[in-house]
């Protein structure tokens, strides 16, 4: 609900309380008395569906557009005609709780911070979030999306869009773009310093293990509707006059923790290694806006006048086309990530199930490790295969027909130019089987006491390894 104030212009006051008994609509009027073009003060609750819409007709009338008017949320209205009145906006399709036009305005300008705290928060919570992907620790990240300021300059970009107003776009834009380059320079700063003064001793492949840290460096196409969820989502929650503060997390989210991993990759001196998650920055900030921009506009944002309405649809359609197209490229790159994982995913499973084949009836597969090399997209350069032996008898040799086998799997690079070189290697891995038993009398001769181990309950054999190995290349 909402309550409106408007100051009815001299000779307009009869028009206006017309309009508003015509609607049905509760007011109370008071006089101006300050000597200006103004009558008297009219105060009188709306559903908020139905702000817009009344503001319209007000207009018509004679209220001027830059007449004083106040909308503020109302907790509590009690009147017969103010439930009839919400009913009729229900009947009519206009209750969908759309705040009006003007109140989206002015929400978009309040959600697009002042430089200083904006540049502040977001350098803090790059800063934050890189410190929780170099400690590996998801808690820490998800803090740095709280405190990312990163929802209101989009949500200010997609309003300036679809309601013609240049200055807002131009705010919105300037501010994401500042964001993202200050954002990206405060997390490559801070993971210089903690690597230069040795804070973190990690090497490059040491940092690029870090789960955190891996699962962006080749993100997929699945990651897309991260951040197009996240613009509608907005969207939606700013248009409906709800709080964003759940909202800008889910924006973080698809932003803050790609751009520490790109900082990080350049203070560990591989830009080229963090090619994935500056795709993945570039296509969640178009997305995040395109979705935004087409919600706003589908949701009958439009400018407040008439002959703005032509030039405000080319410019929006201009601009959705645009990022649409970059999008659209951007993807390409993901899907064929996607692509490369999957057939990565098919070549371990095909390591793991041609090497128990070959190995002798007495031997086991016990691990199979797969490295992988390149990014954003990654194929496999070496695969090692551990097999466990019984002690004391001579492994079979699997490595050249397990290369031989696998040729067919190493295929290029999504299909094209030549077939991958992987290096095939087996480890062989001596074990023993030792019997454990349950609790008896330490004094019973069968309590296992024996160097070989003893026996479960349920008399199940289980492998011990033995720190001696031999490796075979193929």
């Amino acid at each position: 609900m909402r309550l409106v104030q408007v100051m009815v212009p001299a000779g307009k006051r009869q028009t206006v309380l017309s309009v508003l008994d015509d609607e049905g609509i509760d007011y109370a009027i008071s006089d101006e008395t300050s000597g200006r073009d103004y009558t008297a003060i009219v105060s009188f609750p709306l559903p908020v569906g139905a702000v817009e819409p009344v503001l319209g007709k007000l207009r018509e009338a004679g209220l001027e557009r830059d007449a004083y008017t106040v909308v503020v949320d109302a907790e509590t209205v009690i009147s017969k005609r103010f439930e009839r009145l919400e009913e009729q906006y229900q009947q009519e399709g206009n209750g969908d709780n759309r705040i009006a036009r003007e109140e989206i305005i002015a929400d978009a300008g309040d959600m697009a911070p002042d430089w200083m705290p904006f540049l502040v928060m977001t350098a803090i919570s790059s800063i934050v979030a890189t410190a929780g992907l170099l400690l590996d620790s998801p808690a820490v990240v998800v803090g740095s999306m709280v405190i990312a300021p990163l929802v209101g300059p989009a949500m200010a970009t997609s309003v300036g869009t679809v309601v013609n107003d240049s200055e807002m776009f131009k705010r919105g834009v300037r501010l994401q773009a500042v964001g993202l380059l200050l954002a990206i320079g405060s997390a490559a700063v801070f993971a210089a310093v903690l690597r230069f003064t040795h804070a973190v001793p990690f090497t490059v492949e040491e940092v690029f293990a870090l789960g955190e840290v891996r699962e962006r460096l080749a993100p997929d196409v699945l990651s897309l509707p991260i951040a197009i969820g996240a613009g509608v989502a907005g969207a939606i929650s700013l248009s409906s006059g709800v709080s964003a503060a759940l909202v800008g997390v889910m924006i973080a989210a698809a932003l803050v923790p790609p751009i520490a991993v790109v900082g990080i990759g350049i203070a560990w001196g591989q830009p080229m290694a963090i090619s994935g998650s500056a795709m993945l920055v570039v296509v969640n900030f178009l997305s995040i806006n395109l979705a935004a921009i087409v919600v706003l506009w589908y949701r009958g944002y439009r400018p407040d006048n008439l002959f703005q309405f032509s030039d405000a649809r080319t410019r929006a359609l201009k601009r959705v086309s645009v990022l649409a197209i970059v999008i659209l490229l951007a993807t390409s790159v993901l899907g064929a990530v996607t692509v490369a994982s999957y057939e990565s995913a098919q070549f371990e499973t095909a390591v793991e199930n041609e090497a128990r084949t070959l190995v002798g009836p007495a031997e086991t597969v016990l691990d199979v490790e797969v490295t992988y090399g390149g990014y954003p997209i990654r194929q496999p350069t070496a695969a090692t295969v551990t097999v466990g032996y019984p002690l004391g008898a001579d492994p079979k040799p699997i490595a050249d027909a397990l290369a031989e086998r696998l040729s067919g799997d190493r295929t290029a690079l999504l299909g094209l130019g030549p077939s991958a070189e992987v290096d095939i290697s087996v480890r062989y891995l001596p074990t023993q089987t030792a019997e454990t038993r349950g609790e008896t009398d330490p004094g019973d001769p069968g309590s296992g006491g024996n160097e070989s181990g003893g026996a479960d309950d349920n008399g199940t054999r289980t492998p011990v390894p033995t720190p001696s190995d031999h490796t075979a290349l193929g």
